[in-house]
């Protein structure tokens, strides 16, 4: 529990405030960590008796002959829930430091405890990311999920929702990211970890799809106050734990085809272009090239935008910052270079399809 890269963090900051030379022991009574490192990994047989008792030793001149290789000082036990793993030490004439002997024990255990809880903290959020991971298999091991999960006592029941957090810049430590996220979503509710630098999962368990997206809410509000923009994948919401691993294809397919300035993209929203994705390329560029190939660039955004107006052409004139005139002339363009009136359902359906083709073809050269 007591490693030499702890101690020598604690000799450190606590030198600093003392201007004392600190010396840290294990269990063994070997020095582990000195301001003074030619002492390092030697004996100190003051040390050995406070562990042998369980009772500071005071060592000053008139005993100092007793304890080989010690200096003047006293030395305290450190204890770590109730066992004495280790030994502090503190160099100096013991009427000066005794009055602050017990502090510096009481931070080095304060020290050493937050350092135990922050390795259990850590150790219990690998658990989680491993059993995501496991999740995403083709053929998962029930078994060793299950393991897993009894170990940081979490169930998992369905219904089960993926959702996808992306992030171009992260101020946020991961911990401190994870630990907003776990502010807002019970981890009996939500499983969240990293999937690499800039992308976070979160792997809802037994809730409603409206209160995932509340929540979720609640997470972009959180992350815009701190200025920190992300974009949030939602996959569909499934009923077995093989079925877990589509809904991350899914959440991943939102952030694909969702609109760049959207924040949350549910697949349902893209459901449409996922499909159109997954067919032959001949067949989409032949398609395309059908409906689109004597229109220019500037029609096809017209059409775009027009579409995502709901045909509702005053609404589409302002959003674009061109006169009604100029967008009912561009209209009337595109229906004599197709063939196909974007104000008629069985015409702009067709027209959508072949405009959702053509931003895939150009994301996919970007």
């Amino acid at each position: 529990m007591l490693t030499q890269e702890m101690a020598s963090n604690i000799v450190e900051q606590t030198m600093i405030r003392l201007n004392r030379n600190i010396n840290i022991m294990n269990d063994k009574g070997m020095i582990i960590a000195s301001g003074d490192q030619n002492r390092l990994y030697q004996l100190h047989f003051g040390a050995m008796e406070v562990l042998k008792t369980g009772k500071p030793l005071i060592i000053d001149q008139n005993n100092q002959r007793h304890w080989e290789g010690s200096l003047p000082g006293i030395n305290l036990p450190i204890k770590f829930q109730e066992r004495i793993i280790g030994v502090i030490g503190i160099t100096g004439v013991p009427e000066e430091i005794m009055e602050f002997g017990e502090l510096v024990k009481m931070i080095t255990e304060m020290m050493i405890q937050q350092s135990f809880i922050a390795e259990q903290l850590e150790w219990k959020q690998r658990l989680k990311e491993q059993v995501f991971e496991e999740l995403l298999k083709d053929y998962i091991q029930e078994e060793s999920i299950k393991q897993r999960l009894n170990l940081i006592d979490i169930k998992i029941v369905p219904p089960f929702q993926v959702a996808v957090i992306e992030t171009a810049q992260n101020p946020l430590k991961r911990s401190e990211f994870l630990q907003l996220l776990e502010g807002i979503f019970n981890e009996k509710h939500a499983l969240a970890g990293f999937l690499n630098v800039n992308r976070i999962f979160l792997l809802f368990i037994n809730q409603l799809e409206a209160t995932v997206k509340q929540k979720l809410i609640n997470v972009l509000n959180q992350l815009r106050a701190k200025n920190i923009a992300v974009r949030i994948g939602l996959g569909s919401t499934v009923m077995g734990e093989t079925q877990v691993r589509h809904s991350y294809l899914e959440a991943l397919k939102a952030l694909q085809f969702g609109n760049i300035e959207q924040e949350l993209i549910s697949f349902t929203e893209i459901e449409t272009k996922a499909l159109l994705d997954g067919l032959d390329e001949r067949a989409k560029r032949q398609y395309q090239n059908r409906i689109l190939g004597k229109l220019s660039d500037k029609l096809i955004e017209t059409l775009d935008h027009f579409f995502k107006c709901n045909q509702n052409i005053g609404e589409c004139a302002k959003t674009m910052y061109i006169h009604r005139n100029s967008l009912i002339y561009r209209l009337k363009k595109i229906r004599e270079l197709t063939g196909l009136d974007p104000q008629k359902l069985n015409d702009a359906v067709a027209l959508q399809l072949a405009v959702w083709l053509w931003q895939l073809e150009k994301k996919d050269t970007i």
